[in-house]
């Protein structure tokens, strides 16, 4: 596939990904429900295509295919969690292409956190929201006290500022899995 298909297949499948959220958004977080079976047809759908691109391509090179489309490869892998072995196969293979500086760093260090709350360890960067039914609030942060570090080595905001940001989104988003949720930028 060459980098302008690529880009234009990055582009469809994130858009099905953030309409298949957009309609769970303000309804039950009941993952029985249909719309949330729509959620897990697309997620699995789109982690099974992004695993043949990168097992026959490698990541998508932010070089090759423009910043906007390696965003959306990073979604893709982001939702990945019905299928956490190919998530963290795209863990590795981004984390590979950030130090080829071909992948930011700051979408990485979401995926890294999202692999490490999925294998139930505490997470690097403070990017993982969950309501537990009392509200939202940050999962687990392995070494707080190092945690401002590590987001400006990875060039991203403040954690309050991240935190703050996540309950106003919240707050209007209501109990729903959209990507604002689990602490994605976009």
């Amino acid at each position: 596939m060459d980098s302008s298909e690529l880009r234009a297949e990055l582009e469809r499948r994130a858009a099905l990904d953030q309409e298949a959220r957009s309609a769970v958004a303000g309804w039950s977080d009941d993952p029985q429900t249909e719309l949330w079976d729509v959620v897990k047809e697309v997620d699995t759908d789109n982690t099974r295509w992004l695993l043949e691109v990168v097992t026959e391509q490698g990541w998508p090179r932010m070089s090759e295919i423009g910043e906007e489309a390696a965003t959306n490869a990073w979604l893709l892998a982001q939702h990945a969690d019905l299928q956490l072995e190919h998530q963290r196969t795209f863990h590795q293979r981004m984390k590979e292409a950030v130090a080829a500086g071909e992948a930011t760093s700051e979408l990485f260090a979401y995926l890294d956190d999202r692999v490490r709350t999925n294998a139930g360890k505490a997470q690097l960067y403070g990017t993982q929201f969950i309501d537990r039914g009392q509200g939202l609030e940050v999962q687990p942060i392995e070494d707080p006290d190092g945690l401002a570090a590590r987001r400006a080595a990875m060039g991203m905001e403040p954690f309050e500022e991240n935190e703050a940001r996540m309950h106003e989104i919240w707050k209007h988003d209501g109990a729903s899995d959209t990507a604002g949720r689990d602490g994605d930028p976009d």
